[in-house]
């Protein structure tokens, strides 16, 4: 990793001393930051459900972070997958929400309406739909309901 500038860095490139085994298969890392990974996390976690419940059964198993190295990386290529998907439709839509995000302390309430327009056209290109867990089955999900005036 190149040095991000901070000051406990002092200017040399860190590099980490125990890199993963030579029998894992490489995987790339995911390569966005916090607002473009949240806006995509419903997707990501509904897409990527079964891996998800797969590596965290498998740490469940054991404590040990060489166990579920396997596991991790098929979340991680599953959640490429879904961003690579989201940016070969809804590029400019996924672009607005996250971007709101960033700019609004990372708040989905204050990003609504460039997440409408996200939503629909995810569901337009792919069917994909936006279920927040454990919301009231008998009420709106809360990214549909209309703001009050």
């Amino acid at each position: 990793m190149v040095n991000p500038g901070y000051r406990h860095f002092k200017g040399e490139d860190w590099v980490d001393p125990t890199p993963p085994p030579a029998s894992l298969p490489h995987v790339d890392e995911v390569g966005v930051t916090g607002a473009p990974l949240k806006s995509a996390s419903y997707f990501i976690g509904s897409l990527c459900k079964e891996y998800n419940e797969d590596f965290m059964l498998c740490k469940n198993e054991d404590r040990n972070p060489e166990h579920c190295l396997k596991e991790g990386r098929k979340v991680t290529r599953c959640a490429i997958d879904a961003l690579q998907k989201i940016q070969s439709q809804c590029l400019d839509e996924f672009r607005a929400h996250w971007t709101c995000l960033d700019n609004k302390n990372q708040e989905f309430g204050q990003c609504r309406e460039p997440e409408k327009a996200y939503n629909a056209c995810l569901f337009k290109a792919f069917g994909w739909k936006k279920d927040v867990p454990f919301a009231p089955t008998n009420k709106p999900q809360i990214h549909e309901r209309t703001p009050l005036a």
